[in-house]
């Protein structure tokens, strides 16, 4: 058990510094510190000594220089086991330290500011904090370090109640203080690398991954498999809560990110209540309507064979209408933003069901993603560019009218979270057939027209890539489909558009192709 009799305190980020403080001066503790955490603990009542006091010398260079020196170093570095590190301690007069509080300028977010100047980001490179983050976590046998404001209350209760830190305690300090200073000085490697500046993609990519789950087993019970979120992001689903139900298992956690992904579309104050229906990560079902449970019936209704083991997600609290309208139907997982009392009530009767709360998933422009292939990932800008329907040209004789304007907003709104090839029939209100990943775009056309269980006459249909040959079109319209969205640039356009007029159809071209592979 190390007791704690001198810390030294030095924090860019100055949360629950006050309380740390008050609470190691009522235990006895004599505090060092330096510049504006001295000043802040001092005006908080909180007795403190300088570092210059215990190095004999000011700090200079602007704040550059003020704790590299080897009356800190070395009271920090002493290994107290040792008599000969005791001895010199003593002969150089140097005081021991048992604690280390320091955390450090924020280089990253300086470097992401959109101001940023490569003089100014420069000067968030701290220093003598990562020196003695890291000489302490060397010294853990005989030092505590702290870089986690979090982590505060958790020493203090161990003070107050035990009297010291135990080695469990120390070591698990240290490991936080490297992994921290690892990925400090990895950003500040991944800036230099990067050009100081803004990149679509950059040139190197730093991942730092933690385990924060373990399905039982992968896609298939003779594979082992871990979830990983990345240290310091907002964590998996945006940081989510599992309210009840069975662990996740890998495919109930790729199914609910494409059930979320899917619901973002339809997110906007604008929209109305909208359910997604997700079974193999694509939908085979959307619909919306005035309440959940009238968007609810209507995915169901699209293919309610496929909806047995599936996973939910809406665009709005959870609500026990909807709850007790889904009663019959074999559910693995429910994915909402929150969830009302007699939702609650009624789910929690399936004991089984998982119900994940969740942030809704909030896409931005510029961002990307990796993929894995062998020996190597694949990077790419995330498929988040905003659709403008206004925007897209009509080149058949037949124009889209209100409704069909509606529907195939509608449509292409699900076919860009639909797997290549992609076809999606819609009405206004509900997906009426889905054809998913197939190798050749008829075929996905007969699936989605042979899967539908509601009325085809008056639907529209959206392509994620333009059609190849007038196959396509052809199949479509022959069994009612009167609207088609798709991106164009075909060489065949003028063929595909001259199909579309000889069945007397509108087709929209959206310029914009949503392959999803």
């Amino acid at each position: 058990m190390l007791p704690v009799r001198r810390a030294l305190v030095s924090v860019f980020d100055k949360t629950g510094l006050e309380d740390l403080g008050s609470g190691l001066a009522k235990l006895g503790v004599e505090i060092i510190s330096t510049g504006g955490t001295a000043r802040q603990l001092a005006e908080g009542g909180v007795p403190v000594t300088a570092v210059s006091e215990i190095t004999g010398h000011p700090e200079i260079l602007h704040g550059r220089v003020k704790s590299l020196h080897p009356r800190i170093f070395g009271g920090i570095l002493a290994d107290r086991r040792r008599s000969e590190h005791r001895d010199e301690l003593e002969e150089h007069e140097i005081p021991p330290i048992d604690l280390v509080a320091v955390n450090l300028y924020p280089f990253e977010e300086a470097a992401a500011s959109a101001d940023a100047s490569v003089d100014g980001t420069i000067e968030m490179i701290d220093i003598g904090g990562p020196s003695m983050v890291r000489a302490a976590a060397k010294n853990f046998a005989n030092v505590a370090v702290v870089v986690d404001p979090s982590d505060y209350p958790v020493v203090l209760a161990a003070l107050e109640s035990e009297g010291g830190l135990s080695d469990d305690v120390r070591r698990g300090l240290a490991l936080k203080a490297f992994r921290h200073t690892r990925s400090y000085d990895a950003a500040i490697a991944d800036w230099l690398a990067n050009g100081a500046g803004p990149d679509a993609l950059p040139g190197t990519v730093r991942l730092e991954l933690e385990r924060v789950l373990q399905p039982r087993y992968g896609e298939n019970p003779h594979q082992a498999a871990a979830v990983y979120r990345q240290v310091g992001g907002g964590g998996v689903f945006g940081g989510f809560r599992q309210l009840q139900g069975k662990e996740l298992s890998w495919n109930n956690l790729l199914d609910a990110d494409a059930a979320r992904k899917l619901s973002a579309l339809f997110a906007g104050p604008e929209e109305d209540p909208t359910v997604v229906i997700v079974k193999h990560n694509n939908p085979c079902g959307v619909g919306r309507g005035g309440t959940l449970v009238e968007a609810y019936e209507r995915a169901l209704a699209c293919d309610p064979v496929s909806a047995f083991g599936s996973i939910i997600a809406v665009n709005r609290p959870f609500d026990g209408a909807l709850a007790e309208a889904m009663a019959k139907l074999f559910v693995e997982v429910v994915t909402a933003p929150a969830y009302e009392p007699a939702a609650l009530e009624w789910l929690g009767r399936k004991k089984n069901l998982r119900l994940l709360e969740c942030p809704a998933f909030s896409p931005v422009p510029g961002e990307w993603e990796l993929r894995a292939i062998e020996g190597g990932f694949l990077g790419q800008q995330i498929d988040a560019a905003p659709e403008e329907p206004a925007g897209w040209k009509c080149p058949t004789r037949a124009q889209p009218d209100a409704a069909q304007l509606r529907a195939l907003d509608f449509a292409w709104k699900v076919c860009r979270a639909t797997k290549s090839n992609a076809i999606v029939v819609t009405n206004e209100h509900q997906t009426v057939g889905i054809g998913a990943g197939q190798m050749s775009r008829v075929d996905s056309c007969r699936i989605a027209l042979d899967k539908a269980q509601l009325d085809l006459a008056g639907t529209v249909a959206a392509s994620d890539a333009f059609f190849p040959f007038r196959d396509g079109v052809d199949t479509l319209a022959d069994a009612g489909v009167t609207a088609i969205a798709q991106p164009g640039g075909s060489v065949r356009d003028d063929e595909i558009v001259a199909a579309a007029d000889e069945h007397g159809i509108a087709m929209l071209l959206t310029g914009r192709r949503h392959f999803k592979h």
